[in-house]
């Protein structure tokens, strides 16, 4: 019987081990399956599967299912998420940093938001340490431009409109211009569009065609404003605790999901205003008048910005200029 009873020990260990042996983590997410970056994610979990050979699985819960927008930096620092993906923007309260790549007009282009990127890195890197989580890889939105649902030629049209704000930055530039900031969620802006609760708001073709924009306001304005990114972080503890191997397979998936995600947005930038006109939208540029008063704004907010940012804020805009 011994021998009988000792095979089923060993048995019961290997399926123990076998159990162990696949670590699972949680990736919230604040926006829906369709979006290029949510697509992103997906396909990097899959890397990180086929990477680890099944160790590391990664569930990736879009659209706010898992935690809201707002809450994930914290749902990640505390453990609850071992990974998540943030829009740093949101966090500029918190720290200006984050916020650096919200102020108006600073870096326009996709070259620009790269240089600018690898200015803000080493900070963001730091700050993270700190917080106990690391950043795995970031990755821009198309260039903000207006939506809104009337013709504008300048800055003063805007006045009294009720206008989205989603982080610090765009509240500040609804109260330079004289529109109402109301704070809504990507998740939740649908709604508010279809109830009046928002008449204008500034993000990307990709947030506009997401939200069917096109069914309640009729004008985009492409200004090119900013390209915010969004930052994938991970629990410094929960990426300790895997082997090297697996380590080195989520590295590996986050350099490629980077360099893929830049490429998606560029791509699906001209795809979404592409969309946006299909589906009725009149997708015009900025006047001149309309260019300089949002050229404006921007310089009012980079002086603030710098004002509360600091001596890290200066080094962050000379190593940007240089």
């Amino acid at each position: 019987m011994k021998p009988l009873s000792a095979l089923f020990a060993a048995a019961a260990l290997l399926a123990a081990t076998a159990a162990q042996a696949q670590t699972k983590w949680d990736l919230p997410a604040a926006y829906p399956a369709g979006n290029f970056h949510t697509e992103n994610l997906v396909q990097f979990a899959a890397d990180v599967a086929r990477e680890s050979g099944g160790k590391l699985k990664i569930t990736v819960h879009d659209n706010g299912s898992l935690f809201k927008a707002p809450e994930i930096k914290r749902a990640v620092q505390g453990g609850q998420a071992q990974i998540g993906e943030i829009l740093l923007a949101n966090f500029q309260n918190e720290w200006q940093i984050y916020g650096a790549d919200g102020l108006p007009f600073l870096a326009d282009s996709y070259d620009a938001a790269a240089k600018l990127y690898q200015a803000q890195k080493p900070l963001l890197e730091k700050k993270l340490g700190e917080q106990g989580m690391m950043l795995l890889y970031s990755v821009p939105w198309p260039p903000q431009g207006i939506y809104v649902n009337k013709p504008i030629a300048s800055a003063a049209d805007l006045k009294g409109v009720k206008w989205r704000a989603y982080s610090p930055a765009t509240a500040r530039i609804a109260e330079l211009v004289g529109a109402q900031p109301v704070t809504v969620q990507a998740a939740e802006l649908s709604q508010a569009m279809a109830t009046g609760v928002v008449q204008a708001y500034m993000s990307s073709g990709a947030t506009g065609y997401d939200t069917k924009t096109y069914e309640q306001l009729k004008y985009f304005y492409d200004t090119q404003a900013w390209l915010p990114k969004n930052a994938v972080i991970v629990n410094k503890a929960a990426f300790d605790a895997l082997d090297k191997p697996t380590q080195a397979a989520v590295l590996k998936a986050g350099a490629a999901a980077e360099t893929r995600g830049w490429a998606l947005s560029k791509q699906k930038n001209s795809e979404y205003l592409e969309l946006l006109k299909k589906n009725g939208m009149q997708v015009l540029p900025p006047s001149p008048q309309l260019k300089a008063d949002m050229e404006k704004v921007g310089q009012v907010m980079l002086k603030e910005w710098l004002a509360k940012a600091g001596p890290e804020g200066q080094q962050l805009i000379d190593a940007y200029r240089k």
